[in-house]
């Protein structure tokens, strides 16, 4: 019988794991120091003169977060010995259009990092999808066993949902403020992925293989 597709590695359960929470913590806590540092940026400033060096609010909010994500994937492998890939491919990018930002004083560049990243995501899945292959199983797949259809559908769904946050960031930030982008980059495109995986779990349940014998017995 052939095995099903993206089938746990089994070397995959000597990976080390980490407390949800603090998981959470080292994905999010980049992103919130990115808009305390945009909030409070003059008064930071203001009483720490050194930070001026980096420009305006958006800018020392820049600098403080490619520092507070270098920090997060450097806990993130010590902690796990592996670094997983989005978080990855994400920081690259952060580190490229951060220091963009702050080289040409212009905050376009971090504005569009948002679009750039999502547009990777989406052209990767959604490219791998042409070649037959549901790349969003190399991802998830210490998270979940699914049956091919499901992989297809989960990456077609996830690969639509990248194209729509692409195509969200650029109306944001070319239509509103700094501080209203910035707001919405942490209050709004959170909540907003929450509810579209939340809304996924119907799919994934009902294409979940069943659990082998032998695993169920060790």
């Amino acid at each position: 019988m052939d095995r099903p597709l993206f089938e746990r590695d089994p070397s995959s359960k000597e990976r080390k794991t980490i407390n949800p929470l603090l998981k959470l913590a080292l994905e999010l806590g980049p992103l919130m120091v990115f808009f305390f540092a945009n909030a409070r940026g003059e008064s930071l400033i203001e009483s720490y003169p050194a930070l001026s060096v980096f420009g305006g609010p958006i800018f020392l909010a820049t600098g403080l977060f490619m520092i507070a994500t270098a920090i997060a994937l450097t806990l993130s492998w010590i902690l796990t010995r592996t670094l997983p890939i989005m978080p990855l491919v994400s920081g690259v990018v952060v580190f490229i259009f951060g220091a963009l930002t702050l080289w040409l004083q212009n905050d376009t560049f971090i504005k569009m990092k948002p679009t750039i990243v999502n547009m990777l995501f989406a052209g990767v899945l959604l490219g791998g999808l042409l070649f037959g292959k549901s790349l969003l199983g190399y991802v998830f797949d210490s998270a979940f066993r699914l049956d091919a259809e499901g992989w297809r559908k989960l990456t077609l769904r996830w690969g639509v949902f990248f194209v729509f946050l692409a195509i969200v960031n650029e109306i944001v930030w070319r239509s509103f403020s700094t501080d209203f982008w910035v707001a919405f980059k942490v209050w709004g495109i959170m909540p907003i992925t929450i509810a579209f995986t939340m809304s996924q779990m119907p799919m994934i349940m009902r294409h979940t293989l069943p659990e082998k014998d032998g695993s169920a017995a060790e």
